[in-house]
């Protein structure tokens, strides 16, 4: 925006936008101001004139953090002094009690499943609408993973429904905040204390999101965090576990290093008997406090400007963004989530809005697509190892119940994302954005025919 909010206001702001209210005090632009050109598909000019932030966004404090570490020839944590420096900082600027850097958002939550000794018969229930990592951490310890339908207005994992999910075999919950955005953590948060549920957040996209004033991450038993290249922290590849119980810290460390730090007795038979090593280096720590400094800017900047565009495009019948709910207090829109609906663009399909954006000069994804129906996941029901566990009947029910209908409707023709490094543009950058949507809407038939 053009002058910055004061934080107790802008939050305020942001409060309202996830309790429905409508958002007050941004001036908004008018989309009847733009020039009535056609769309560059059609041979118009682009609407967006702006330039695409690259990413990521790097200078000479990265060149000496690396060039520190160099010098040094302490390149490894067991050795080094950075990554704990990392650590201690990245859990102050959370709020949160303990923090352990490892060598990606993946290695976090496998050292969370780990700690948690997830095991053969285990159930753990994840969203179906997320990245394959989710799922992935869970067949690694052969246990099932459990999907739950999609939440249309949010994109997030439908709270409503995880108690259907749960049985006597559910060892965990592990919502994911996707595109940085919170799930429903009041949800989630009367779930865990009725069952007895631990909740583990997979905040990997969700860096610096609040909820309720206080940051993911510190709402469940655990959160783990993603440092890869297309993060809105990030390091190339890294990640870290952040917890509040000071003995599961202790046995995530433990098992992120092979079982070398030891672990209480009393704690042993609850994590098991399983290590390995998911180790950061000093290198990739070095980056990240590097990148820590420039953070909190950035993470302003996105919410500025997407509650701009949420502004504009919510005028704009047929654009649905992506829901925030109420307690949200920050999200950190390392993807800005909207539904498309055709009806409203006479019947042009995601795809063809898709091109037509990507001829104004604007990038849009569709989003993941349906996680439970790839060959990939379905193949689990006939995996040897998976048979051998829980037997052929037992998988082909384990097929039935992950039927997701909601989520089959957003991933099939409605889901549609723009990238973080778009909101850390202008504030005319994103009436462009708005504008170039507003277009292919008005010639939307004469598209259709075209490509």
């Amino acid at each position: 925006m053009d002058s910055k909010l004061k934080r107790r206001d802008f939050l305020h702001r942001v409060g309202m936008v996830g309790s429905g209210i409508a958002l007050s005090g941004i001036p908004k632009f008018s989309l009847g101001s733009w020039h009535d050109g056609k769309p560059a598909v059609l041979g118009g000019q682009k609407a967006y004139t702006g330039s695409v932030i690259s990413w990521p966004i790097y200078d000479n404090r990265e060149g000496q953090a690396l060039q520190s570490v160099l010098n040094s020839s302490q390149w490894g944590r067991l050795t080094g002094s950075v990554t704990a420096q990392f650590e201690r900082e990245y859990a102050e600027l959370l709020g949160v009690g303990h923090a352990l850097g490892v060598s990606s958002g993946t290695s976090a939550l496998t050292a969370i499943m780990g700690a948690l000794d997830v095991g053969p018969g285990d159930e753990v229930i994840i969203p179906v609408y997320t990245f394959i990592a989710t799922y992935n951490v869970v067949v690694l310890n052969h246990a099932l993973p459990i999907f739950v339908d999609t939440d249309l207005e949010s994109s997030q994992i439908d709270a409503t429904k995880v108690d259907a999910a749960i049985t006597g075999n559910t060892r965990a919950m592990m919502p994911v905040h996707l595109g940085g955005t919170p799930v429903d953590l009041d949800k989630f948060a009367e779930i865990s204390q009725r069952t007895g549920i631990p909740i583990v957040e997979d905040a990997c996209q969700a860096h610096m999101a609040e909820f309720r004033g206080k940051k993911v991450g510190n709402h469940g038993l655990a959160g783990a965090f993603s440092f890869q290249s297309s993060k809105n922290l990030n390091c190339g590849e890294g990640g870290a576990v952040v917890t509040n119980d000071a003995n599961f810290f202790r046995a995530c460390t433990s098992f992120h290093h092979q079982v070398q730090e030891g672990i209480d007795k009393s704690y042993r038979d609850r994590v098991g008997t399983r290590s390995t090593n998911l180790r950061i280096t000093e290198f990739q720590s070095s980056l990240l406090l590097a990148q820590m400094t420039r953070l909190e800017d950035q993470v302003r900047r996105r919410q500025e400007n997407a509650l701009y565009l949420d502004s504009m495009l919510k005028d704009i019948p047929g654009i649905v963004p992506a829901k925030l709910y109420e307690g949200t207090t920050r999200s950190a829109y390392h993807i800005y989530m909207f539904r498309y609906l055709k009806e409203h663009f006479d019947g042009l399909s995601r795809d063809q809005f898709i091109k037509a954006l990507a001829a104004e000069g604007l990038a849009c994804s569709p989003g993941y697509g349906p996680m439970n129906k790839s060959e990939y996941v379905q193949a689990l029901a006939t995996n040897k190892h998976y048979l051998k566990i829980y037997g052929k009947r037992r998988m082909k029910q384990w097929l039935e119940r992950n039927e997701c209908p909601q989520n089959d409707i957003l991933t099939g023709e409605q889901a549609a994302w723009f990238m973080q490094n778009m909101l850390l543009g202008t504030r005319r950058d994103m009436e462009q954005i708005a504008e170039a949507v507003k277009r292919i809407q008005q010639y939307a038939s004469e598209i259709k025919k075209a490509i």
